[in-house]
């Protein structure tokens, strides 16, 4: 078993999204992106097999998909798609998310 501190990961910069790994191994990836307000994590998607969940830690913004049509997003809220979805993220306000990735790649 193993404890982490997500609040030690708590870092912004202005200049450009902070990405952190929290976890990694054979099953799964966690990964902790800091954006700060009017950045964006650009749309994307993987050419493989599984499946993403971004959580919304803290702040207000958009998940994004292939149409750059955003879905409002707040403190709480989780989206789940396969990995070879696009996906992205836009910050209204300085926003942490939580991206877990299964398998890992």
């Amino acid at each position: 078993m193993e404890k982490k501190n997500l609040a030690e990961t708590r870092i912004f910069d202005s200049k450009s999204m902070k990405r952190m790994l929290i976890h990694d191994s054979p099953w799964f990836r966690i990964l902790n992106f800091n954006l700060s307000a009017g950045q964006v994590f650009p749309v994307h998607s993987h050419e493989t097999e599984g499946q993403l969940s971004i959580q919304i830690l803290e702040g207000t913004g958009e998940f994004l998909g292939k149409d750059a049509q955003g879905i409002p997003a707040q403190a709480g809220d989780l989206l789940l798609c396969d990995i070879s979805e696009p996906h992205g993220v836009r910050a209204h306000t300085d926003l942490r998310i939580l991206v877990t990735i299964a398998p890992p790649f």
